[in-house]
């Protein structure tokens, strides 16, 4: 297991990039709950983010990608428009441990 960061410095309605060796990961919080992907588009495999950490739309409602500003759903990573429409982000398998600490389950 790879430990990603405390649950606590993922504020709400916000996202956290991380990169693990040559692997780049995203983690969002949206309704108290958190989700993670691998952070690479599925239309170019290029990294989402616009700046640090900013993985989302300006509304914080959907995560977008910064260079052809494909929209994706945070529930399940699934596009909605841009270039890769009816493709999704790689969701990760993760737990959130007993001291709130987000780890990755190994593949």
């Amino acid at each position: 297991m790879t430990i990603l960061c405390h649950s606590s410095e993922i504020a709400e309605g916000k996202s956290k990039g991380f990169q693990l060796d040559k692997r780049f990961v995203f983690a969002v919080k949206k309704n108290n709950q958190i989700y993670v992907y691998e952070n690479s588009c599925p239309h170019l495999g290029i990294q989402l983010e616009w700046q640090t950490d900013q993985f989302l739309d300006s509304e914080g409602s959907l995560i977008q990608c910064s260079t052809h500003g494909a929209l994706f759903k945070i529930e399940d990573g699934e596009c909605l428009s841009g270039p890769c429409l009816g493709q999704s982000l790689i969701a990760l398998n993760f737990t959130i441990n007993d001291q709130q600490m987000i780890e990755l389950k190994s593949d």
